[in-house]
């Protein structure tokens, strides 16, 4: 039977923390890790899916600002059989018409901007 070489590092750790130390500083990681999840991790992940929900749910007349600021009324729709991000949007900006893809729509009417 072989074994397989351990890291240097790894023996390191084992060796200098005698006790409950190896307890304590996974532990300690493990809560780290926590607070990033719950504090940027979490609400990132809802943020994103309702931004998807508003502009999956877009329909013709809605006012939009897109993430290059351009603001504009949903002339047309141009989508797949399932909406997607990358369906192109005609919008209506002044007297010119716009073509912009859905996933790079800003806001829905006077809602809150979400960054992309």
């Amino acid at each position: 039977m072989t074994l397989l070489p351990v890291p240097a590092a790894l023996l390191a750790i084992l060796q200098v923390a005698p006790g409950g130390q190896l307890t304590g500083m996974i532990f300690m990681y493990g809560a780290i890790f926590a607070i990033f999840y719950f504090v940027l991790i979490r609400p990132q992940q809802r943020q994103r899916k309702e931004h998807d929900a508003l502009v999956k749910a877009l329909k013709k007349g809605d006012e939009i600002v897109t993430v290059g600021g351009l603001v504009g009324e949903v002339v047309s729709i141009a989508a797949k059989d399932t909406p997607a991000l990358d369906d192109r949007i005609t919008i209506k900006t002044g007297d010119t018409r716009v073509i912009v893809e859905r996933g790079r729509i800003a806001r829905v009417g006077n809602g809150p901007a979400i960054n992309s």
